[in-house]
């Protein structure tokens, strides 16, 4: 998403809702833009991603992951969604040169559930299972609630209350480098903090409100993470 899409973004969803009064947790939120990089510190470019693969990120703020998907064939181009209390909103598709790159928050919309050093019950699952009759989902394990990364982070089964939220990327086909710069949904940040606050500071150096800038860490989630829970 260029920076002047973003822009076009906010602005049509505005005139698509009309005289309906979209709650600001729906809209396109834009926070610092921050470059994704690898390990190594280099940018992180779109056709370098593997497919169906679980990568972590932190966005928009120290202690808030998301993930970073490539599905490995293009989302669908616009999908209408709506947060728990009904406010709509459209998430545009993927980003890159095959519309394959998305980004969402690792903040399951039930519990809150969350990938963290130690264990994650939620991730994306390219195979079905006795508790998830779809493949290619992320699916948390908490209480089985599964969205689809290719519409939206739409609810497709469990519990959840609403879809994702889903982060804002840019991609400059120039360079291939793909930046974050906001999200859209139903963020849920401050019931995360609410719910979390004395974990994240002890695993955030005590800052775990501090706002990401300039660039993110990529990090496959299996080097992320000593434990993935299946289900």
């Amino acid at each position: 998403m260029q920076r002047r899409d973003f822009i076009k973004y906010c602005a049509a969803s505005a005139a698509a809702a009309g005289s309906l009064q979209v709650a600001a947790d729906a809209r396109a939120q834009a926070y610092g833009r921050a470059r994704l990089v690898g390990a190594d510190g280099a940018p992180l470019r779109a056709r370098a991603i593997p497919a169906k693969t679980n990568l972590i990120f932190h966005y928009p703020y120290a202690s808030t992951p998301c993930f970073l998907l490539n599905l490995g064939r293009p989302a669908r181009a616009a999908a209408r969604l709506k947060t728990v209390d009904h406010q709509a909103y459209e998430w545009r598709g993927g980003v890159g040169a095959g519309r394959s790159i998305v980004a969402y928050s690792a903040i399951c919309a039930h519990k809150l559930s969350y990938p963290t050093r130690d264990i994650s019950f939620i991730s994306f699952r390219t195979e079905k299972s006795a508790r998830n009759k779809f493949a290619d989902v992320i699916h948390c394990c908490s209480e089985h609630s599964q969205y689809d990364p290719a519409e939206g982070g739409r609810v497709l089964a469990g519990p959840a209350p609403q879809p994702l939220a889903a982060i804002l990327l840019e991609h400059d086909p120039a360079s291939d480098e793909l930046t974050a710069v906001g999200t859209l949904g139903g963020e849920m940040f401050n019931e995360f903090f609410a719910k979390y606050e004395f974990r994240l500071a002890l695993d955030n150096g005590g800052t775990p409100r501090r706002a990401v800038a300039g660039s993110t860490m990529v990090t496959p989630l299996t080097d992320y993470c000593k434990q993935q829970v299946k289900c």
